[in-house]
């Protein structure tokens, strides 16, 4: 069975550098409002938090996303145990 992840991200904690939509455009978009980054597909779980559920197929991408944003625990991949 493939690998599944969650990308956990903190809406609140983004300062819009734009650096995940560069870094993976089809899972990330930026708020015309407000300049923010927006997980494409994300459910909403809190406040300003939303996650997503990807395969390892995606996972590449969302790790470079994570890594090039440049604020701390906006953007956390985890893997799901099964």
């Amino acid at each position: 069975m493939a690998k599944r992840y969650k990308v956990v991200f903190d809406r609140d904690l983004c300062i819009g550098a734009a650096a995940c939509a560069t870094a993976h455009p089809s899972g990330w978009e930026i708020d015309k409002e407000d300049g923010k980054a927006n997980l494409v597909g994300g459910i909403k779980t809190g406040v300003e938090k939303f996650e997503m559920v990807f395969d390892e197929s995606q996972y590449r991408d969302f790790l470079n996303a994570s890594e090039v944003c440049p604020v701390a625990g906006c953007i956390v991949i985890v893997e799901i145990e099964e």
